[in-house]
């Protein structure tokens, strides 16, 4: 089984807002990651989808474009972006969720020897965005990583590959420590797969900290394709 990520699809199904409206780079986007995805995927593997998912404001919108990935291989793990707005109540999501579609809300799944653990996350004090208000978001997404990771206690067996999905950067390019980079360390956590930058040329796709490898994997970044993390 490998498993594969990519994230901030901003698919439009149900929205006006087409994507290349942000450069010609994104013409097309949706079909060149669809044409990757079935090169590299089988049906026994795993895609994480690291959050904005949907452009769709309601419900029905997301989950429009969510269920438009179902004729694509793998199972689907999927997290919450902060553009992900339709995302309103984990119960019926994954009562409507079509089969080997996983939605992870401050807890984890296990996929054969693999245990995906995530949250949102938010912006962390090194990043330049950061303000005053963002503290309190901040703390609050740690304690709901925290969560997931008790989960991840009662769940992992020796052997087992421990990933931490979030939307987020867990830190800003310098790699400081922050709440989040520290859990993942108490946790033994292997690896980090995270979206939400676009414009960051200096953000690296792949680093390492404390042993722990990060994957950014927002899909204009990987030129819309997947990357193999497992």
């Amino acid at each position: 089984m490998k498993v594969f990520a990519i994230s901030d699809l901003h698919l439009t199904g149900m929205a006006d807002k087409p994507m290349d409206i942000f450069g010609p780079v994104w013409e097309g986007h949706i079909e060149k990651i669809r044409r990757d995805w079935v090169e590299k995927v089988s049906a026994e593997d795993v895609v994480l989808l690291g959050g904005d998912t949907s452009w769709g404001m309601k419900f029905e919108e997301g989950m429009f474009d969510v269920e438009s990935l179902s004729d694509l291989p793998g199972q689907k793990v999927f997290i919450r972006g902060n553009h992900d707005y339709w995302w309103n109540g984990i119960t019926r999501i994954r009562e409507r969720a079509p089969r080997g579609f996983y939605f992870l809300q401050n807890d984890c799944v296990k996929l054969g020897n693999v245990i995906v653990a995530g949250s949102r996350g938010w912006l962390t004090p090194g990043c330049a965005e950061f303000a005053e208000h963002d503290d309190v978001l901040y703390k609050r997404e740690a304690e709901r990583l925290r969560l997931a990771f008790k989960q991840v206690e009662k769940t992992r067996a020796e052997g087992d590959v421990l990933i931490a999905l979030i939307h987020f950067p867990p830190f800003s390019v310098k790699k400081e420590d922050t709440l989040f980079t520290g859990l993942f360390e108490e946790n033994g956590v292997d690896k980090v797969v995270f979206g939400h930058l676009h414009g960051a040329g200096y953000f690296p796709l792949r680093c390492e900290k404390e042993g722990i490898e990060y994957f950014l994997t927002s899909c204009d970044k990987t030129k819309f394709t997947l990357t193999q993390i497992v």
